[in-house]
């Protein structure tokens, strides 16, 4: 359906400051003629879109009444098509002067795209068979001030889609469709869960002490009791002391808060499914996941088979393979061969695994996963019998006790849940809280990290063999919505704020990490550059006076670094390094064709989010170099400074108007 010229999205995005205030003026004049559509309380709404959709032939010529916004319309002197968008849909209004009445209808020519409206009238489909509704009556009910923007879902800028996540939802259908899978998806799951006896618990979110597990908590205070608190980072130990009272199955959807970094499978804030069963173990556990992923499948996706970016994934087929087998299977080497920690150690040196350098056999082979393995599990794949070194809560095994009866499983080369035939053996659990918390103040001297005594108290007075199971809700629905980050399945994703919506600063003043904004049409395009060494030039740069990247350094000569091609890249993908907390992986469009991976350790200044669809400068002549197991390929470019004692750093972004590949001399 065409638009009324005046109302097209293009002109308010070309004019939108313009147009609000047009928007106001409507506003303020049936507010002067007592028409306020901001004074309505309610209006009866008999039927949906999808409704009459779904049910036409026993709906037609039958009244309705409908409430939605307008998207589209085309004015026709006497007669009107309007496109209205309900909660369920689409659907086609008919608006005729002679129906609605001469002022009513004169009235309805000044509404808006995105005017809130109810109306009444029958159902019919028009002579070129379009389902619609024969209007009869029409209301305002609500004025959008604000000109809903062209093409929303296809803006590159993603950010603004979640940032402004109310917009997205009002004109992408899609993003709507999400949403309502993710909530289907928590039904089924309950549902499930329900049917086998299990009781959904609510456990406390504020919790007095920090723990030492490896996340890192939010911290804030309590002023009534003049205490530290903190954000839990799990559900696990307040489940099982659940257990320890006798409730046998207990689960929670609960939110977690982590204070770490972010990128497509991260979040500070996240839901998770935690889930207790007295009297059964691990294996019980995997065949619970195993029975439930086929069922939301199906109930989902309608099938078993799915398609996720790309991929096929059958859900009909899991393999089970220990962490030894699948190391041996995937890096050629076995843990078995290793007689010492030392031979370990010589392994990952071979292999090019950095580890540290009083590493045991587990953590060597926990490495060696990280390295070798998790990439190449694409269909779901069941790791079990993980080393004891990095599972302070599983039972060991006892037919060997360097290892636990743990289990991840993996799709698509991700992590989507872990479980444990739980410890239940106090000493052992105290003795491993107060190694765990004794390592963690080694490695973060100023952490308060503490030892859960209350927890081991209950341990004492006695829990049943147990399996537990905790598995991310986010992942689960990106899998099952095609989704290809995190921030697509949260209706609303953690954002670092806009400089505009910092309202003690200038409001055009650039924030650090923020692309400046681009230039005037006809105007020379900004490019940032390093003191004395200018990026975009018409003479060649004087490398005499510059430094290594340490990183480099003992890989590159200064002849093949004073040779560095500069190239502009464009950031498809951003994602911490899991078990770093410098390291950034980029995944870069270079130009050529293919995907380029580049690893820089500037995590401590910039978050993945702020750099997704950036474009930067990298150096993309150098070796290849493994970094925690992964090969980086060239060097982006930062400009570095100190303020004081305190060093600052900013990457390099240059306009986003420079296509991937020019080359900068």
């Amino acid at each position: 359906m065409a638009e009324n010229p005046v109302n097209t999205p293009a002109a308010a995005e070309e004019n939108p400051s313009e147009l609000r205030a047009v928007r106001v003026g409507k506003l303020t004049a049936l507010q002067a003629a007592g028409a306020d559509p901001f004074t309505k309380t309610k209006y009866e709404v008999t039927c949906v879109s999808a409704k009459i959709r779904a049910q036409f032939d026993a709906l037609e010529g039958k009244t309705v009444s409908l409430a939605g916004r307008i998207m589209s319309r085309r004015i026709m002197g006497k007669a009107s098509f309007v496109g209205l968008r309900d909660s369920e849909g689409d659907i086609q209004l008919y608006v005729r002067r002679d129906d609605v009445g001469t002022e009513d209808y004169a009235e309805f020519k000044k509404w808006d795209i995105g005017d809130i409206i109810g109306i009444r009238g029958f159902v019919f489909k028009t002579q070129t068979g379009e389902i619609s509704v024969h209007c009869d009556h029409i209301e305002l009910l609500a004025k959008s001030l604000l000109p809903l923007p062209e093409k929303f879902h296809g803006l590159k800028d993603t950010d603004t889609r979640y940032r402004q996540r109310y917009v997205d939802l009002i004109v992408n259908p899609d993003v709507r469709d999400t949403f309502l899978k993710r909530s289907q998806i928590l039904r089924e799951i309950r549902a499930y869960l329900d049917a086998k006896g299990f009781l959904e618990v609510d456990t406390p979110i504020l919790v007095p002490i920090e723990i030492g597990a490896s996340a890192r908590p939010f911290k804030t205070h309590h002023n009534t009791l003049d205490m530290d608190m903190y954000l839990r980072i799990e559900t696990e130990l307040y489940l099982k002391r659940l257990i320890v009272g006798g409730l046998d199955r207990v689960y929670e959807v609960g939110r977690i808060f982590r204070n770490e970094g972010m990128d497509t499978k991260h979040n500070p804030e996240f839901t998770s499914i935690e889930l207790y069963q007295a009297y059964t173990d691990y294996y019980g556990m995997m065949d619970l996941v195993e029975d439930l992923y086929k069922l939301l499948a199906e109930k989902v996706c309608g099938s078993l088979k799915i398609n996720y970016q790309g991929v096929e994934i059958d859900m009909g087929r899991w393999e089970r393979l220990t962490m030894v087998e699948a190391v041996k299977k995937y890096s050629g080497c076995d843990y078995y061969d290793w007689k010492t920690d030392e031979d370990a150690r010589a392994a990952a040196k071979a292999k090019n695994v950095p580890v540290p350098a009083d590493a045991t056999k587990g953590a060597v082979l926990a490495e060696f996963f990280d390295a070798f393995v998790e990439e190449n599990l694409i269909q779901p794949t069941f790791i079990y019998d993980y080393p004891v070194e990095n599972s302070p809560l599983a039972k060991r095994k006892p037919s060997d006790p360097a290892f636990t009866e743990r289990f991840e499983y993996f799709i698509n080369a991700t992590e989507y849940g872990n479980a444990f035939s739980e410890l239940n053996d106090p000493i052992d659990q105290k003795g491993r809280f107060e190694r765990q918390v004794a390592a963690k103040k080694k490695e973060e001297p100023g952490c308060k990290a503490e030892v859960d005594y209350d927890y081991v108290t209950a341990l004492e007075y006695g829990m049943p063999p147990t399996g537990g199971l905790g598995f991310g809700i986010d992942r689960l629905v990106m899998l099952l919505t095609n989704s290809a980050s995190i921030r697509d399945v949260l209706l609303f994703p953690t954002m670092k704020p806009l400089a505009s919506d910092k309202k003690d600063e200038p409001a055009d003043a650039p924030q650090a990490g923020e692309a400046q904004s681009a230039p005037a049409e006809g105007d020379a395009p900004a490019v940032p550059a390093i003191e004395g060494l200018p990026l975009i030039s018409a003479e060649k740069p004087d490398f005499s006076n510059v430094a290594i990247e340490p990183l480099f350094a003992d890989c590159v000569d200064f002849e093949t670094f004073s040779k560095s091609d500069f190239r502009a890249v464009k950031v498809l993908a951003c994602e911490a390094v899991p078990k770093s907390k410098k390291l950034l992986k980029f995944t870069l469009d270079d130009g050529s064709g293919r995907e380029r991976t580049i690893l820089s350790g500037i995590h401590a200044f910039y978050e993945p989010e702020q750099l997704i669809g950036k474009t930067c400068v990298a150096i993309v002549n150098l070796p290849p170099r493994p970094m925690m197991g992964i090969e980086s390929c060239g060097m982006l470019i930062s400009a570095v400074h100190k303020e004081g004692d305190e060093e600052k750093l900013h990457l390099l972004m240059v306009d986003p108007h420079i296509p991937a590949g020019a080359k900068l001399c």
